[in-house]
Formats: C-alpha cells, sequence, structure tokens
C-alpha cells in the first residue's frame, strides 16, 4: 500500500499555447507526460505518490480550449470550460438544463469553479485500493482486492465488471449521453466520439476509463440541438450533500408528444466501469405515457443484468427506482 506524504515528486512543468502545442509535446514525451486541466484529479494522484510523471503538460493557456459557443444549433464547449461556467450559461440553462444540473451536483462550489468538464468526464476512477497503489489489475496487477468477499466494496459495480469492479466517477457524463453529445479528441489527428462511444470497459482496456490513449487531447464536447429544450430528469444519490461522488445516478431525456413519450435517452452511472446506456429500457417507454406499469416494468428492465458485490446490495434497487422516478417524471 501506498505511504502517503502529501508532497509532490518533481516534474517538469510545459506550459503551450496551441492545442497544436500541447499535441506535440504529449507526443514527444510519451508516457512521461501527464496532462493537467483543473487539476482536482491529477493533484490527488501527484500528492499521494502514486502518479510520478516526468513532464506535466498544463493545457489552462489554451484559449481555444475555454469557452461555449453557439455550433449548429447547439453548442460546443471546451474542454478547460469549468463546471461553474457551464452551471452559468444561459444557452445551457434554458436548452440542455440536464447538464446544468449535473455539473451543479458536482462536490462544492470551490472544487466547480476550478473543475472542468472535460476533466469531469476524463477522471479516473476512486476506486480505494487502485487510488492507493494497491497492485490491482487496473493498475497492472493480476488481482482486483475490491471484489473480494471480505473487501470494502460498497461502492462499487453491480454491472459491467470483468476482472474490475471500479465505477465511473463522472457525474456530468450521464447527463451528455442524455443529450447524444459528441466528444471531439485530438491526437495528431481529429476523431469524434458519441458520448456513450467515449467510455470504455476494463474488458476492452482495463487501464483506461475513455477512449483516450497515450497522447490525445480532449478538446471540445459538442452537445447537438437533437435535444435540446426535451422533459429532463437528473437524479443523483450520495452520502452527503457535497462532495460525494454518486453511489446511484440517473440522466434521462425525453422527447414528447402531448402526454406520450415519443423518443427517450436513459443513462446511469455509479454502477459500472463506464456510464451504462438504457437502450432496452428506452425502447419499453416509447410509445407510452409513462404510466405506472411502465415504470415499473422500465425499472426492472434496467436491473435485470445486476449483480451485486458482498457490500453493494442496496444500489440494485436504488438504480430500480432511479430508473422509475425518472419515467415517472412526464407522467401524466
Amino acid at each position: 500500500m501506498a505511504t502517503i506524504k502529501d508532497m509532490i515528486p518533481a516534474f517538469d512543468l510545459l506550459q503551450p499555447a496551441s492545442v497544436e502545442d500541447a499535441v506535440s509535446l504529449l507526443k514527444e514525451h510519451g508516457k512521461e507526460a501527464w496532462v493537467l486541466a483543473g487539476g482536482l484529479d491529477t493533484f490527488d494522484w501527484l500528492k499521494d505518490r502514486v502518479k510520478r510523471p516526468k513532464v506535466v503538460v498544463d493545457i489552462g493557456g489554451i484559449q481555444e480550449l475555454h469557452g461555449i459557443r453557439d455550433a449548429q444549433g447547439g453548442v460546443e464547449i471546451g474542454a478547460m470550460t469549468t463546471l461553474t461556467e457551464v452551471i452559468n450559461d444561459s444557452r445551457v440553462r434554458s436548452q440542455f438544463s440536464i447538464l446544468a444540473t449535473a455539473a451543479d451536483h458536482v462536490a462544492t462550489p470551490q472544487i466547480r469553479n476550478q473543475g472542468t468538464l472535460g476533466g469531469n468526464v476524463s477522471q479516473d476512477t476512486r476506486c480505494w485500493y487502485y487510488r492507493s497503489g494497491w497492485p490491482c489489475y487496473r493498475a497492472g496487477g493480476n488481482v482486483c482486492y475490491a471484489s473480494a468477499p471480505v473487501a470494502m466494496n460498497r461502492e462499487h459495480a453491480i454491472m459491467g465488471q470483468s476482472r474490475c469492479v471500479a465505477v465511473n466517477p463522472s457525474d456530468t457524463a450521464p447527463a451528455l449521453i442524455a443529450l447524444d453529445a459528441k466528444m471531439v479528441v485530438q491526437s495528431p489527428g481529429r476523431r469524434v466520439y458519441d458520448a456513450e462511444d467515449f467510455f470504455i470497459g476494463p474488458s476492452t482496456d482495463i487501464t483506461r476509463m475513455t477512449v483516450m490513449e497515450e497522447g490525445d487531447l480532449l478538446t471540445q464536447i459538442h452537445v447537438p440541438a437533437t435535444w435540446a429544450n426535451s422533459s429532463f430528469y437528473f437524479e443523483k444519490v450520495r452520502d452527503r450533500g457535497s462532495w460525494d461522488f454518486q453511489l446511484v445516478s440517473v440522466a434521462a431525456a425525453f422527447r414528447m408528444s402531448g402526454s406520450t413519450i415519443e423518443d427517450a435517452r436513459i443513462a446511469v452511472n455509479g454502477v459500472a466501469p463506464f456510464p451504462v446506456r438504457l437502450e432496452g429500457v428506452e425502447r419499453l417507454v416509447r410509445g407510452t405515457s409513462g404510466d405506472e406499469a411502465t415504470q415499473i416494468a422500465a425499472g426492472d428492465l434496467a436491473v435485470a443484468r445486476a449483480r451485486a458485490l458482498a457490500r453493494n446490495d442496496y444500489k440494485i434497487p436504488m438504480m430500480r427506482n432511479l430508473v422509475r422516478r425518472a419515467v415517472r417524471s412526464v407522467s401524466a
């Protein structure tokens, strides 16, 4: 287990002024480089001396990564835009309020003032075994300490496990999936991913939580107009009203035709190593009024493949009920 010294190891700090320069530096330094955005996840790693990069690339000075702009009827949000800016932006609040709500549920005002949207979706899992330097599968070892019968796994996964049972910690991720957002990644070339495909599970690569590999840089998040002004629902359950990561959260967007659900996008987080889009539930609720029978069926279907660990069985009824409440939010 790592010895916490609360003292950051020495490194070279590089501060590029453009995306091109940042990508070039990341390519040059490879595995020795670390990207610094808002710094909230970074400084935890560095102070605990678990991560020891030789080079830190601070992207805070790249102006094109900051701010929220109109784009094809939707909005384009720079990866370095703070969560507070997302919360306060009039376009986000009026057309895509679920994203503002989700961002407002992150930690505390001080953290939201510093933390960025790009950092929130790119942060690593908070599993305490992994974060403390234990040699688990995700860290390159050959065991998952959290899956043992005597482990502290109250906050871990009930689905999507594949050797690793750590969960994705992002509050904004399920909201971006509900909005069908697009994630723009620069690496020498430019790639665009649907938000639901941006996050990956341990069966794809146990060392990463997103598609981003060495040398990649998340530059923008594009929220299209497709789901603007829909009926939104977001709820996050956590132990405390601030600071804490979600135990389970749900984000849903409903397109209504009168009292009928014409279309829906529903995602949950805190239950798997990646945010889970509930496509089966979406199909179930389409064409219904979200009546009580549909709510019950939706909740049951959402958890049909859930499997609890020794200490997190409470997450199954919690997830079931959050999905029911999301559907109930649009019922007549």
